[in-house]
């Protein structure tokens, strides 16, 4: 990773970690102590062991391409609200009925740290709030936080996330090819990537030729990001993974390497990268954050 990405990755970090030091808020008083104190507990819990916190870097990248002259107002709800619901996603797929994972973030899953029910509460509530930090992110007009609930819900729902987890859960065992897993992983993987840089435009006032290239940069990211989850899952190790390696060949599922070969893969990665800085050449320098995080999800070995 070179220093200009680096210190701008840990920058971002570093402020949406200081917001998950609140997190979860509520009022007093609301309900049993010891069942909320051990709530909150767990809802923290897949928040704070770590991740690479790319998405909601994603988001502050975008709004920074848009205008490099002023972090807007709402900006962090957004990225704490991508967070969430990306999070809330991993808590579910590790569950016995979905993935079966044992390990997320290098730390037991939260179904093994607590137990099922759990899980499938904390991935609730995780999905919840975040509709409602949009809903309420402050210095926003009532026409911009309606589009970014929308622009999230679609990203996690049956035209985003869930229809391409779903899509993942049938293929097991089957032949799909190429084009057909490229368009589940724009559904699974791609679609909350795409959402966080249109979250950070619309905060920022992207115009819409703006978005559009936002969103053509994230479809080829979003893609890259799944080609080298799918080298790692062969190439990568599980301690540095933090996940275990080889789950999807165990599971029999179809992936880019099963079908273009390790070097196939790498090929089609770094063939994605170029499309995706492509799609960037309308902007100026302010954009070069967006440039350097293409290149570190490509060439990251976690």
């Amino acid at each position: 990773m070179n220093r200009s990405v680096g210190t701008f990755i840990e920058a971002c970090q570093h402020r949406l970690n200081r917001l998950l030091d609140d997190y979860p808020a509520h009022d007093q008083g609301d309900g049993n102590a010891a069942a909320r104190a051990e709530l909150d507990e767990a809802l923290r819990y897949p928040l704070v062991v770590g991740g690479k916190r790319i998405r909601p870097v994603l988001v502050y990248a975008a709004a920074q391409a848009i205008d490099p002259h002023q972090q807007p107002q709402g900006l962090d709800h957004a990225a704490l609200a991508v967070e969430l619901v990306h999070t809330y996603s991993l808590v579910h797929d590790d569950l016995p009925a979905m993935d079966d994972d044992d390990l997320r973030r290098g730390q037991p899953s939260l179904h093994r740290a607590w137990d099922e029910a759990t899980a499938i509460l904390v991935g609730d509530g995780l999905q919840a709030q975040a509709f409602e930090l949009l809903a309420g992110a402050p210095g926003l007009s009532a026409g911009c936080r309606a589009d970014m609930v929308a622009t999230l819900a679609r990203a996690a729902g049956p035209q985003g996330m869930v229809g391409g987890q779903f899509i993942d859960i049938r293929a097991t065992d089957s032949d799909m090819g190429l084009a057909d897993l490229s368009a589940m992983h724009a559904l699974k993987t791609g679609a909350l990537i795409r959402a966080a840089l249109a979250l950070g435009g619309i905060a920022a006032g992207a115009q819409e030729q703006q978005l559009q290239a936002l969103d053509a940069y994230g479809r080829h990211v979003g893609l890259a990001f799944q080609v080298v989850d799918d080298i790692l899952d062969v190439a990568g190790d599980t301690a540095t993974l933090g996940k275990t390696r080889g789950k999807d060949d165990q599971a029999n599922k179809p992936t880019y390497v099963k079908l273009m070969g390790l070097d196939g893969a790498r090929r089609e990665a770094r063939e994605l990268l170029g499309h995706a800085l492509d799609n960037l050449a309308g902007f100026g320098d302010s954009a070069d954050a967006l440039r350097d995080l293409a290149r570190y999800i490509v060439e990251r070995d976690r």
